[in-house]
């Protein structure tokens, strides 16, 4: 073996230390996650519309004197102008009102069935998931079961039982609605759950509610928060979709839906009590659909840079 000589090496200057020194900070994922959400311009437009709906949507009723179900029969059908910003409707109604009404209601369904999603899907296919077997199996056929259950079905079934009306409508979407974050939850901890962290709480002698909850739901918490985002116009729409058939909001109570089949019965003469509605519903399923899409890439780890 060739002896090594004090030659061989070459000392190395302090500059050259500073070569290897961490120069950007370091940041956690959520951190990183929100610059990468901030530089996607479509994505953040999506966040400030939605921001500036919800807020219309709380306080855009208040800017006027008028009720949402108020008639006034000396201003009826008419045109946006000074006293009416979104005119009225074929009862006198201010339309400005309804809208904002309407939107206020379209979004509380869309954030309960995102919560809904939230508790039962991620708890039951995080279940199903960590135990696997026989318990996944039969999880998983009850929840094929009740997915190929049709929704319209379901709600047509519980409008002969209970009134047209919001409740009707979550409840119908809470039997169904829950098995798509369900699925997609079980997937992805099926694949988390065989990694080392999870042995090494099971040896600790962690309680399985306490690995699901603590370990298994959280590193899953990315594709969660990306789905809700997509559950949340997906309820938006089929609430429109009932109202429009006259399965939803009934009057004098106003939703986007609502509004919408009303105002495809005026429009030759009276368009914008279609366009105006529709408008602000296009714009909450866009900025929806851009703000999940954003997030989707801001918190996938394969392209952090």
């Amino acid at each position: 073996m060739q002896e090594i000589t004090q030659d061989q090496f070459t000392p190395i200057n302090r500059e050259q230390l500073g070569t290897e020194k961490i120069v950007r900070p370091s940041v956690n994922f959520w951190a990183d996650a929100w610059r990468r959400l901030r530089m996607n311009k479509l994505a953040m437009g999506g966040l400030i519309t939605l921001v500036v709906l919800l807020i219309m949507a709380i306080f855009g009723p208040l800017m006027t004197n008028h009720t949402y179900d108020f008639q006034d029969y000396n201003n009826l059908d008419k045109f946006p102008n000074k006293s009416f910003w979104f005119g009225t409707d074929e009862f006198g109604r201010d339309m400005w009102t309804r809208v904002w009404w309407g939107t206020r209601i379209s979004l509380f369904i869309g954030v309960v069935a995102a919560l809904v999603d939230l508790i039962i899907g991620v708890l039951y296919g995080g279940i199903a998931a960590y135990f696997g077997g026989r318990v996944d199996d039969i999880m998983m056929r009850f929840m094929e079961v009740i997915y190929a259950i049709p929704y319209l079905l379901i709600t047509i079934l519980l409008i002969m039982f209970l009134q047209p009306g919001i409740t009707t409508i979550i409840i119908a979407y809470s039997i169904t609605g829950w098995v798509g974050m369900a699925r997609l939850v079980r997937g992805q901890i099926l694949q988390i759950k065989e990694q080392e962290f999870v042995l090494a709480a099971r040896t600790l002698g962690a309680s399985p509610w306490r690995i699901i909850l603590r370990h298994l739901i959280p590193n899953a918490l990315g594709i969660i928060i990306v789905q809700i985002t997509f559950v949340v116009p997906g309820a938006i729409f089929t609430e429109a979709f009932l109202s429009f058939l006259g399965l939803g909001i009934k009057a004098p109570l106003a939703s986007l839906g609502a509004l919408i089949s009303d105002g495809i019965g005026v429009l030759r003469f009276h368009s914008y009590r279609l366009i105006i509605p529709t408008i602000v519903f296009s714009l909450i399923l866009l900025s929806c659909n851009l703000l999940g899409d954003g997030l989707r890439d801001a918190l996938d780890p394969k392209l952090r840079k």
